[in-house]
Order: structure tokens, then sequence, then C-alpha cells
């Protein structure tokens, strides 16, 4: 069994010094070690680039660093056939769901409103709603989406929820597939997007969805929230639903490019909340004992967690 590391933006070595104790004597390659493309049986990638698969004829799965797989999908050199396994850690859930609790809250208690008025140093009382009155929709119903949901169930908000296909979770009104998404806006009064990249979901926080979203409930407006990928918003309909206040307000770990432009608009405007895409970011040392465990798992024939559907994107 030999391992090969593709990870840009990533500390190879660090992973290369926590895998090898974890896999005994088993071979773990850097892209830049000298080995035969022929021999790897397995890669760990993350951001590959054009060559990452390059001879590599024998592969048995492709381990992908990180909850999404778009990069990989995406890639003009993926080889057909070979199982890809995302990675999905206690940990990455965690950081995840303390992310959207943290936004959802500072939204409801208008977080963004009130630090308006201390710039300007004016003193109006506004109460914020009850959590009761509050509707917070949830779009993408996977691992990511239903720990937020339980963790904000504790908070006394309704909840729903939204997804490409049928899935219950209990407490929550879910809608599901085309014909469910504007009765699910309509119902959403700040909207927290979890969905993984496909064909269907790029672009899918546009002019249309802010305008579908509950209004008159939470001051301000309706707000979204997006701590999955940059590609599902629409920056410029962003950028100007809040300014003529379509939402209220905004949230927003993840961008088309990154790092976001120095003239970004969304930098200057005062409803929006900016992370530089840290909502989540995966442990090295919880990945690495994952990951270690998967190949030992799949060398011993046992059927893989998290295989990705590759025609479903996800």
């Amino acid at each position: 069994m030999t391992l090969l590391l593709h990870m840009n933006g990533v500390d190879e070595a660090g992973w290369a010094d926590r895998l090898g104790p974890l896999l005994g004597d088993r071979p773990v390659y850097r892209r830049d070690d000298h080995f035969d493309p022929a021999s790897i049986d397995y890669i760990l990638a993350w951001k590959p680039g054009p060559d990452a698969f390059a001879g590599l004829s024998n592969l048995k799965a492709i381990l992908s660093y990180g909850a999404g797989v778009d990069s990989l999908l995406d890639h003009r050199g993926l080889p057909d056939g070979v199982p890809i396994i995302r990675f999905s850690d206690p940990d990455l859930t965690g950081r995840m769901r303390d992310y959207v609790v943290a936004e959802v809250l500072a939204h409801h208690r208008l977080e963004t409103r009130f630090r308006a008025q201390q710039r300007r140093r004016e003193w109006t009382q506004i109460a914020p709603p009850r959590a009761e009155d509050i509707n917070v929709g949830v779009m993408g119903l996977g691992v990511l989406g239903k720990a937020a949901l339980a963790a904000l169930a504790g908070f006394g908000y309704d909840l729903v929820g939204w997804s490409r296909s049928s899935n219950i979770v209990p407490g929550v009104r879910a809608f599901w597939g085309a014909e469910g998404l504007v009765p699910f806006l309509e119902k959403t009064d700040i909207l927290v997007c979890l969905l993984p990249l496909t064909r269907e979901t790029r672009g899918i926080l546009n002019a249309k969805t802010f305008s579908a979203l509950r209004r008159g409930w939470l001051p301000g407006g309706p707000v979204v929230i997006n701590a999955a990928r940059g590609a599902l918003q629409v920056e410029a309909d962003l950028a100007v639903a809040l300014r003529d206040g379509t939402l209220g307000a905004a949230s927003v770990d993840v961008f088309e490019t990154e790092p976001l432009a120095l003239d970004s608009p969304l930098w200057g405007l005062h409803n929006c909340r900016i992370t530089p895409h840290v909502a989540a970011v995966s442990d090295p040392a919880a990945g690495a004992i994952y990951f270690a465990g998967v190949i030992r798992d799949f060398e011993a024939g046992w059927s893989m967690p998290h295989l990705v559907d590759r025609a479903r994107g996800y």
C-alpha cells in the first residue's frame, strides 16, 4: 500500500509526519518525492493541480481533504471509476455547527444594526424579536445541516429545511426539490446555506432567492448566511440586496474568488459580516487519524464511509 499526498496550500510535510506512524511501514510520498506513479494506491488530494493524477494508473481510491468535492469533480484528469471518499469528522462538523449558531444568534439579536449605531454614537433601542417568532431555514440537510439544526433547536426557533431530495429531519418542516424551494424561502427569516456545489446549486443564492425570503418578522429584513461554497452565491446580487434593503444583513465565509478582492463592495457594507473561509477549518491531526482509518478499512475490505456519488456531485 502506498499513499501520495497532493495538497495545495497545506503543510504536506506535516501530514506525512502524522500519517507515517499511523500507517506503519506503508510508504507515504509527497508530490515532490521520487516515486513510481503506477505504484500509488491512494492519493490524498486538496485543490489538486493539473498533473495531480498523471500516471496514477492503479489507484484504489481518491481521498478528499474537505467536505466539499467540487474541485475534484471538476478536475480534467480525474480518473474514471475510482471511488472518492470525502472527509467527515466530528471536529469539522462541530466547528461548522458553532459558526452557524453564532451567526444566527448575532443576526437574531440585530448585531449589525447595533454596531452601526455604535459607530454613529446613536442610542436607539430596538427590541429583537422572540426566538419563537423567527424562522431559521437551512439549505442542505446532510451531516452539517442536521448538526446545525439540532443545535438551533434548543433556542426555540421555528426550523425549516430544504434539500434536493426528500429528507425528513425530526422537528424540522422539510421541503425538497425545485417545487419546494419557493415555499421554503417564503417561510424563512434567516437563511443558512450548507449546500454542496453542483451544477444545480451553482448561483442559487441570487436576487430571485433573496426576494422570496419572508419579510416583516426580523427588523431590517431577512438574512443570508453562506458557509458552504462561494460559487453558490452571486456576489453582485448579494451586494445590491444588502444595499437596497432586500436583505437586512448577511454573514459570508466563502467567496466566488478567494481571497476576496480588495475592491469588492462587500467589504464596505456595514450589514455584511465577512470571515476569511474559517467557519470550519479541518484539523490536520483529526484528518490524519480519519484517513489512516479509511485506508486500513479499505485494505481490510470494509465498505467505505462518505463515498461520493459522482452523478449527484457530493
